[in-house]
Formats: structure tokens, C-alpha cells, sequence
């Protein structure tokens, strides 16, 4: 036991102030190697790669239990019902308002350079355009084959050229689609495309409407010739919007409405609200919403946060907070702070792009509800409306963090609506572009603290770096203490080393050191 301390002891002398130096410089490098991956990591992904790997991999092995797995073999109807909901609301939904690919993303990308549609996004439009356009018969019509084969095409000038292979052999409606959204460099020539489809389409329409109840593949033909008949008369309605023609625009969006009462996973009523709250119709708008504005109906941003509008339109050209403290809030004013609550809990990061807190991009052409692409969408198009009301973004700024008290576990339990679903960070990620892309960052909530392996590994760098420092600076010093802190750590060891020789006989201990 003697001879194992003095040898340590010769061992720790020996050491020259260049080890302690190189021991904590290459500690501190380490740790600043994982410091800066695992922050990496957190930015592009949301949480620690430690972390995960360690509840992924280590866990299990150690005999965990995963916390996904239920601990019941039967579930409660309620938490069936929470589950569903939660799936439901991170369901991916086309954008009622999204852009014209040809003659507005692409013009933002060659203006810039940069892409503002990710290819997940694309890729889902991809799918929506052969779930509308095409159907089990097209086979039997050439051109409408070929549109079948450009609907799947990856380059976009690969379908533009069999749009117009298609053209040449007749007026097809989806061929006119596909060359007004990706080819048109203007909304007029976009709109000139469309009159063209719209004759087309009307065509198709008429001639399968008659024929849908002879046989299961005239009645699919059929709906797809709705569906394209309803795409192209909601373009051009949204043509007339960009062009100027609001009116004109809300008529269509009207009659698009009544004629086909049914197609509501188009969100027609959304371009209309848009048009109304441009044409400041607030009673058309208020009609609107008793009708959409139900319980039994799903919710997005528009809905939620017109309605909001509405409600501080009525109180916010008079409200300051000065004189609502001292007073209380009127009964229309609480009402206007309630219907705020209700949008900010319903989507949380609408209001920093309303407050001009944080920048826009464009929107993308599919939005998850309740997340940051839906949240982009609805600003872009709408925050020139809540500017023109006037005090309404003053009484939004003062009321929308209070709804955060009220719902203190947000993925937990809500107030009037579900819990708000985890799965939306991950889907907005692959729906906004990256942040070296347009520098937009996605906007997470509830907001996440920084792991504790970040802290750490940053705590790490920074001790060892000094430690490293000091050695270089005042090796000497530094070396008394190191060995002072290394006796210290050994004591107790030796203390407990002390006690077992003093118990234990001699001649037993001479036995176990020489084992």
C-alpha cells in the first residue's frame, strides 16, 4: 500500500507544467468541438443529439421503459379523441391563398437568386395536382395521358413542354393550368391562360355531368372535371384580386361558393374574407364568419384572428391601456381581448409577424395549422388590414401575452382548444426554407430552453480553456495547486486505505497485497 503512494506520489513530481497545459488545452478543444456540434445540431433539428441518442439508444439498452409506449393495454375514449385531434391538426393543408409559381416565386428567385419553396412543398403539390387532375380514364384521351405523365415530372420545363405537346393536340384544361402557373411571368398572361382553361374545362364538364351515372369511371371523370372546373374559376377570382378587380373578385369567389356548396377543402371562404377585408365590407365579413365560424367546423388563423379583428375594430380606435387600468376593461373591450386570446391560443406565432417583430418571406403553397407556415401565410396577406384599422395592432400588442397565463403547460392541456400538437415544428422545418436559404428562422412554441449537454459542454470549454491559461501564464502555481487538488481528491481514499490496515491482521493484509 506504501509502495502505491509513493509511487503516485514520484508520478504526480514528475510532472512538468507542459502536461497540465497540454491536458486542459486539449480538454478544451474537445469540449468545444461538441459545444459547437451539439449547437448545430439544436438549430437545424430543435433538440440535443446527446440527448436523443441517449433516450433513443442508451436508454433501452440500460432497461428504460419508452415513455411513447402506453402503460395500459386499454385507452380512454377521451385520450383516444386527444390523439386523434392531435393528428388531424398536424395534417399538412394546401394554401388557400398561396402564389403563383411562375409569376411570383419564380420572379422572387430570379430576382434574388434564392428558392423560396422547399421540395417537400413542391412535392405535395406535385401530389395534389395528380389527386385533382387526373383520373382513372385519361388514358382514353391522349392529351389528357400526357398531362398525366407531366403531372409527375421533377423539372419543371420537362411539364412545361408536355403542356404544350398536349396543346397541339387539343384544348386541354390542365395543360392551360400547368402553363399559367409555371410559365406565365405575368398575373395578366396567368389570367389570359385561365379564360383559355376555363372554355376548355366548362367543355369537359358538361360532357361528363351528363354521362357520370352510366358507370363508376364516368363518375370519377366527372370529379375530376369539378375539380378543375372549381381550380380554374378560384384562380381567376384570385387574378382579379392581384389585378385590382376586388369586387369582381368577391362576386366570383361568391358564386363559386353557392355553385358548388360542397368543395369546401378548397377554403374558398378565405380568399373571400381576404377580399372583403380589402374592400372593408366588415358586415359581409361578419356573415361570413357566423357561417364558418362554427364549432363543428375546423379553425385556421383567418378564421380565428378575422374574427379578432372584428371585435378590437370596434374598441381599439378609443382603447388605451393607461385608462383601462384605472378603470377596468368595458364589456366590448373584453370581448375584443377574449376573441384575441382565443387567435394567439389557437395559433401562437401569428402575432410577432403582425407587430412587425419579426420579418416575413413568402408564403409557402401548403401550411400546417396552428404552426409558423400557416402563421407566415396569414400575415402576408392580411396585415395590411389590420394596419388599416386603426389602433388594432396597439391593442393586440397589449393583450396577446396575456393569453400564455392562461395556458401555463400549452402541449399539456389548452383552454378552448386541443393541446397544442408537438408535431409542428418538424413539419414547418420541411415546409419553410432553411435559414441559409432566405435567413428565416422558424419560429418555435412553446419556446425551448437550450439543452443541458449544451450548457454543460459550454461550461466545459470554458473552464478548461481558463484552467489551460492560468498553466501557461503561471505554470509554478499552477502545478502546486494541481497537486494540492489531486492529494485533496485522493484523502479521503487514503483515509479509508488508513482504517482497513488498522482493522485488518498484518499478516492478512501481506497476504491480499501480494495477491
Amino acid at each position: 500500500m506504501f509502495g502505491t503512494e509513493s509511487s503516485l506520489s514520484m508520478f504526480l513530481n514528475t510532472l512538468t507544467p507542459k502536461f497540465y497545459v497540454a491536458l486542459t488545452g486539449t480538454s478544451s478543444l474537445i469540449s468545444g468541438l461538441i459545444l459547437i456540434f451539439e449547437w448545430w445540431y439544436f438549430r437545424k433539428y430543435g433538440t440535443s443529439f446527446i440527448e436523443q441518442v441517449s433516450v433513443s439508444h442508451l436508454r433501452p439498452l440500460l432497461g428504460g421503459v419508452d415513455s411513447s409506449a402506453p402503460t395500459n393495454t386499454t385507452t380512454s375514449n377521451g385520450e383516444a379523441d386527444s390523439s386523434r385531434q392531435s393528428v388531424s391538426e398536424c395534417k399538412v393543408w394546401r394554401n388557400p391563398l398561396n402564389l403563383f409559381r411562375g409569376a411570383e416565386y419564380n420572379r422572387y428567385t430570379w430576382v434574388t437568386g434564392r428558392e423560396p419553396l422547399t421540395y417537400y412543398d413542391m412535392n405535395l403539390s406535385a401530389q395534389d395536382h395528380q389527386t385533382f387532375f387526373t383520373c382513372d380514364t385519361d388514358h382514353l384521351r391522349p392529351a389528357d395521358a400526357i398531362m398525366q405523365k407531366a403531372w409527375r415530372e421533377r423539372n419543371p420545363q420537362a411539364r412545361i413542354s408536355a403542356a404544350h405537346e398536349a396543346l397541339e393536340l387539343e384544348d386541354c384544361a390542365t395543360a392551360f393550368i400547368l402553363l399559367a402557373e409555371e410559365e406565365s411571368t405575368t398575373i395578366m398572361e396567368a389570367e389570359r391562360l385561365f379564360k383559355q382553361a376555363l372554355k376548355a374545362g366548362e367543355s369537359c364538364y358538361r360532357r361528363s355531368h351528363q354521362l357520370q351515372h352510366h358507370s363508376s369511371q364516368y363518375e370519377a371523370q366527372h370529379r375530376r372535371d369539378t375539380n378543375v372546373l372549381v381550380y380554374i374559376k378560384r384562380r381567376l377570382a384570385m387574378c382579379s384580386r392581384k389585378l385590382g378587380r376586388t369586387r369582381e373578385a368577391a362576386k366570383m369567389m361568391r358564386d363559386l361558393m353557392k355553385e358548388f356548396p360542397l368543395l369546401s377543402m378548397f377554403n374558398i371562404h378565405e380568399n373571400l374574407l381576404e377580399s372583403l377585408l380589402e374592400l372593408q365590407n366588415y358586415a359581409d365579413v361578419q356573415a361570413v364568419l357566423a357561417k364558418y365560424d362554427d364549432i363543428s367546423l375546423p379553425k385556421s388563423a383567418t378564421i380565428c384572428y378575422t374574427a379578432a379583428l372584428l371585435k378590437a375594430r370596434a374598441v381599439s380606435d378609443k382603447f388605451s391601456p393607461e385608462a383601462a387600468s384605472r378603470r377596468g376593461l368595458s364589456t366590448a373591450e373584453m370581448n375584443a381581448v377574449e376573441a384575441i386570446h382565443r387567435a394567439v391560443e389557437f395559433n401562437p406565432h401569428v402575432p410577432k409577424y403582425l407587430l412587425e417583430m419579426k420579418s416575413l418571406i413568402l408564403p409557402p403553397e401548403h401550411i400546417l395549422k396552428r404552426g409558423d407556415s400557416e402563421a407566415i401565410a396569414y400575415a402576408f396577406f392580411h396585415l395590411q388590414h389590420w394596419k388599416r384599422v386603426e389602433g388594432a395592432l396597439n391593442l393586440l400588442h397589449c393583450t396577446w401575452e396575456g393569453t400564455f397565463r392562461m395556458i401555463p403547460y400549452p402541449l399539456e392541456k389548452g383552454h378552448l382548444f386541443y393541446p397544442y400538437p408537438i408535431c409542428t415544428e418538424t413539419a414547418d422545418r420541411e415546409l419553410l426554407p432553411s435559414v441559409e436559404a432566405v435567413f428565416h428562422e422558424v419560429s418555435v412554441y412553446p419556446k425551448k430552453e437550450l439543452p443541458f449537454f449544451i450548457l454543460f459542454t459550454a461550461g466545459l470549454c470554458s473552464f478548461t480553456a481558463m484552467l489551460a491559461l492560468l498553466t501557461h501564464q503561471f505554470p509554478e502555481l499552477m502545478g502546486v495547486f494541481a497537486k494540492a487538488f489531486l492529494s485533496t481528491l485522493f484523502a479521503p481514499l487514503n483515509f479509508i486505505m488508513e482504517k482497513v490496515e488498522s482493522l485488518l491482521p498484518s499478516s492478512l493484509w501481506h497476504q491480499l497485497t501480494r495477491i
